[in-house]
């Protein structure tokens, strides 16, 4: 494996270029491809076996591409594939969890949300991730149904995501949570709209900063960080329309390549 070898990034769509720009923002100089399976979004309503098919799919494509370590920037992918993904690949492959841990050792309230889908709730993984911060706190656990397809369609600011976030939330804010989960990497994108229908004491945690840690932490330990003042190659691949990543990344669009592939 070579140091200019691209960080590989992954995501069920569109939502995983939050985690890529976490990436991009901690490690400037480092080439990466993302690929957005927006083709067979959303994820989170597919079964278990569904969900591996499509990631060892994207995994393979991104070995095919010649990256150095995969980061799966999806939550369903994660909770529902890492296991097999790990066994199967002899390459570092990092993943995204809800950062449930810490809102449970910071609550107050001792109440807290997740907003997540439905692959990412219904898993194994998240299941007994979970099962021991349970015997605290109250774990209110939410569907974002519809928020997946909104988003995709680049839809973020919407009358129809506003009123389906203030139906997801209303449990949430009855139960006087303290801390919000965002259990899916589509979500950072609407989290303008939730800090407005959430009460002001209530904090949004995500996962992107940790997982561009973790990411630079092991390549670090494998001496496969890049040279750096080196500029970096920035690519993005999508098997559906390219508009929304362009929208989600026009602050970026000088640097990177966005470009419509079969995969």
């Amino acid at each position: 494996m070579k140091k200019d070898s691209p960080i590989g990034v992954f995501d069920s769509g569109v939502g995983g270029s939050s985690i890529w720009q976490e990436i991009h923002k901690l490690l400037p100089f480092e080439n990466i491809i993302y690929l957005a399976d927006s083709k067979n979004a959303p994820y989170g309503n597919k079964s278990s076996e569904e969900i591996t098919l499509l990631s060892i799919k994207n995994v393979e494509k991104l070995i095919a591409l010649g990256c150095k370590i995969i980061v799966v920037a999806c939550n369903t992918a994660t909770t529902n594939a890492i296991t097999t993904l790990r066994k199967k690949y002899n390459i570092p492959i990092i993943g995204i969890e809800p950062a449930i841990k810490p809102a449970a050792l910071q609550t107050t309230s001792k109440s807290i949300g997740i907003l997540a889908t439905k692959g990412t709730l219904s898993s194994i993984l998240f299941s007994k991730t979970t099962e021991e911060l349970r015997k605290d706190i109250s774990v209110i656990e939410i569907i974002g149904e519809g928020l997946v397809s909104l988003i995709e369609a680049g839809n973020l600011d919407g009358p129809e995501i506003v009123e389906l976030l203030k139906k997801h939330t209303k449990p949430m804010i009855d139960a006087n949570v303290d801390y919000v989960v965002l259990g899916c990497s589509h979500y950072p994108y609407i989290i303008p709209q939730l800090q407005k229908i959430l009460p002001e004491n209530v904090k949004i945690i995500d996962s992107g900063e940790a997982v561009a840690r973790q990411t630079k932490t092991v390549l670090q330990s494998l001496s496969l960080l890049r040279e750096e003042n080196t500029q970096p190659k920035l690519q993005f691949f999508t098997n559906a329309e390219t508009d929304t990543l362009k929208f989600l990344l026009k602050e970026y669009s000088e640097m990177i390549s966005v470009e419509k592939k079969a995969f």
